[in-house]
């Protein structure tokens, strides 16, 4: 059911004697994995508009309960690099424009077993050009006319071009295997570690554990999903013993329980970046001097510590630290304000006013804006915060204004590059445009040698990091809470395999 902050709206009123039993003390500590029980998980939701539809899943909680109720072909792993999941294995062609993929024996709830013709039908239903599906960008380099179903667990996907990271787009948000017809999805049927019970759009959903699924069985009998939208509810539900797990918790809330023993805190690093957006093809920030001059003004173990309260990392203006192909190499930026202050003057710049737009679209993105205009005083030039509209914040700054607070989940620096970077990228809110960059990008794309793939990413990362306009200060830890008797939750980056991932998760 749906919590609010005035209370829980009888959440445990319905539900058994057993259960509520779990819930007492002298449970068994963490440590130590054992089957059964249900785990109760709240998540902000999305009211009378959530979906049980895996392809149109677009909150946090709905990419949690796909997760749950069905596979994609594969998934990101840790360090944000694909994973095999129904695919048991892929196989490239030597010109990289056809694969092969091995699917494993795996079967849907209802018994049937997953077929080729069953990953045909998700990926022609994701592409219909008549729907809007968030994994279509991803699969749009398929030419699914001439992709063939070889045998009931062989799939051969020919590609309008060559693509090595191909296997990205299996892992793609969204991108799940469903039944072949599946259109009805109030009861909806996958192949994951979890079948459905009951929804009760905006305040619940029930599933209950699979015994058949291929990796092995969840240790949970029940896993309910319940909606409070409010991060003081989803901390009071936890608190008040109405919920084992709370996802999205705020840097304040994980630091004062940190040292207690009500809530064990979660950190999963590198899940969110964030940073400033400058514009490259208007002024102020056509100009390179004045790019450069605001990376040097940036004090950002100062933003890091003060709007994440520390629970994040310094960034170095570049997307995906710690994720495969990140260029580590590269000298970290320091804030230099005598340099900043030259770059300024050179730009003609000196007592020139910017505005910076934000808003709260995302958490903390006002408060960074606020003390990023600080860190400007003195400098010759002042950056003046404007807070827009969050329901508009998005498309607005993708096209208005020149410098704007921006920040992007987990995912891997292929696709950030692809969405963001390109001359024709959809997403491209700085306006960065290099016909050599494209080139490098398709370099980088096309060929199966590793060593040139990884040493093309790194030369388009030191490019980027001279020249670009992402101002990326910090990778924010995404922090979720559990009771104490909780075990098995990974520190995986939002978004990744392993985030809000309950078959290897346990009530001791």
């Amino acid at each position: 059911m749906s919590l609010n902050r005035r209370g829980f709206l009888g959440l445990t009123s319905g539900l058994t004697v057993a259960t509520l039993a779990g819930c007492g003390s002298g449970a068994a500590p963490a440590s130590t994995p054992r089957a059964g029980g249900r785990l109760r998980a709240a998540f902000a939701g999305g009211g009378a508009k959530e979906v049980l539809d895996p392809h149109l899943a677009n909150l946090f909680v709905e990419a949690a309960r796909s997760k749950a109720m069905f596979d994609k072909l594969a998934d990101l792993g840790d360090d944000v690099s694909p994973r095999p999941r129904l695919a048991e294995k892929w196989e490239p062609s030597a010109d990289l424009t056809r694969w092969r993929i091995t699917l494993r024996k795996a079967v849907f709830h209802d018994g049937r077993p997953v077929r080729a013709q069953d990953v045909l039908a998700s990926y022609a239903r994701i592409l219909d050009p008549n729907r809007a599906f968030r994994a279509k960008s991803s699969l749009t380099l398929i030419d699914l006319p001439n992709s063939r179903a070889v045998d009931d667990r062989t799939v051969e996907f020919a590609l309008k071009r060559p693509f090595v990271e191909f296997p990205n787009a299996l892992a793609a948000f969204g991108a799940y295997i469903v039944p072949e017809g599946a259109e009805d999805f109030t009861k909806p049927v996958g192949s994951g570690a979890f079948s459905f019970v009951s929804f009760e759009p905006g305040r619940s959903v029930l599933l209950k554990r699979n015994p058949e699924y291929w990796e092995g069985a969840p240790l949970l009998d029940e896993l309910e999903f319940v909606i409070a939208n409010e991060e003081s509810a989803r901390t009071n539900a936890l608190l008040g013993g109405q919920v084992e797990y709370a996802h999205d918790l705020t840097p304040t809330t994980a630091r004062s329980h940190a040292s207690g023993d009500r809530i064990t805190i979660h950190r999963s690093p590198n899940s969110a970046v964030q940073a400033f957006a400058m514009k490259l093809d208007r002024a102020p920030f056509d100009n390179r001097d004045l790019r450069e001059a605001l990376f040097l003004l940036a004090d950002r173990p100062q933003l890091v510590e003060s709007v994440l309260a520390g629970n994040g990392q310094v960034g170095n203006d570049l997307f995906g630290k710690g994720y495969q192909h990140y260029a580590d190499e590269i000298g970290q930026r320091q804030r230099d304000l005598d340099k900043a202050k030259f770059l300024i003057r050179k730009a003609g710049a000196e007592g020139m006013v910017v505005k910076l737009d934000t808003s709260t679209a995302a958490a903390g993105m006002v408060e960074a804006a606020t003390v990023f205009a600080d860190q400007a005083k003195g400098s010759g030039l002042t950056i003046e915060v404007a807070v827009g509209n969050k329901d508009s914040y998005w498309a607005d700054t993708l096209k208005n204004g020149s410098l704007s607070s921006f920040r992007s989940g987990a995912m891997p620096i292929e696709t950030h590059i692809a969405q963001r970077l390109l001359t024709g990228s959809g997403t491209n809110v700085t306006k960065w445009t290099r016909p050599e960059f494209d080139a490098l990008y398709e370099k980088a794309v096309s060929t199966s040698d590793e060593a040139v793939r990884t040493e093309t990413y790194r030369e388009m990362q030191r490019v980027l990091h001279a020249e670009g306009g992402y101002l990326m200060w910090g990778f924010a830890d995404w922090i979720v809470g559990t009771t104490p008797k909780v075990g098995g939750i990974s520190t995986a980056p939002a978004n990744t395999l392993d985030w809000a991932r309950f078959d290897k998760v346990w009530i001791g």
